[in-house]
């Protein structure tokens, strides 16, 4: 038995694809940022002297480092609302998103923030600065000059993780290619496309962020 490949019907879908692939990254986009200010205040959390601070911070990249991304996207759409919390499709993604990712960007915050030296601090206290103006105006800036490498990473994955949002029928990429294929039947030809635009668009975000590494790299 063979088959032939024939692209005919992916293409005459395509605008769908890209419509898809423009969500995908929206919803990426949304995540990452909402992701980064949980895992900012989590890691400073994780790192505090106070174990009012720590310990619920721990159990929070704990908990949610442990569960499969797949179960809390299901969770927050179908579970949440029988406790009276009703969202939308994408709002409901976005925020398990944004939840899943700040916890494993508070551990790669956390290693920036115990990389700065003790002095940096130690001279903001020298020329009068806050505990608040030493944060924001040194140990932030330092700490994510040296997590670059880590946070594009993230940031990769985050965007091919949206593609589980097809499972709530958010009409991202993979929930276009998917709608695609029923249709027409091309699956290998659906699933090649699909997996070519994804190739492409982490690429470019990888380059983008090497670019951006190369710009704030560390002296050594």
């Amino acid at each position: 038995m063979t088959y032939s490949l024939n692209f005919a019907a992916v293409w005459r879908s395509f605008d769908l694809l890209l419509q898809g692939l423009s969500l995908s990254l929206g919803l990426a986009v949304v995540a990452i940022v909402v992701g980064c200010m949980i895992g900012l205040i989590t890691a400073f959390g994780l790192v505090s002297k106070s174990v009012a601070l720590r310990k619920p911070a721990g159990f929070y990249v704990t908990a949610i480092r442990n569960t499969p991304i797949l179960v809390l996207v299901l969770f927050s759409y179908f579970a949440l609302p029988e406790l009276g919390v009703r969202l939308g499709k994408i709002e409901s993604f976005v925020l398990t998103l944004a939840i899943y990712s700040g916890a494993y960007l508070a551990e790669v915050f956390r290693g920036g923030l115990i990389a700065i030296p003790p002095g940096q601090r130690e001279a903001g206290l020298a020329i009068g600065l806050t505990e608040m103006q030493i944060r924001t105006s040194i140990t932030i800036p330092l700490m994510l000059r040296s997590v670059l490498p880590s946070l594009g990473s993230t940031i990769i994955s985050l965007f091919k993780d949206t593609s589980l949002a097809a499972a709530i029928a958010v009409p991202e990429l993979t929930f276009e290619a998917r709608k695609i294929n029923v249709e027409s039947f091309r699956v290998i030809e659906t699933w090649i496309v699909a997996s070519c635009l994804y190739v492409a668009t982490c690429s470019l975000l990888a380059a983008l962020m090497r670019g951006v590494e190369r710009r704030l790299a560390v002296p050594r």
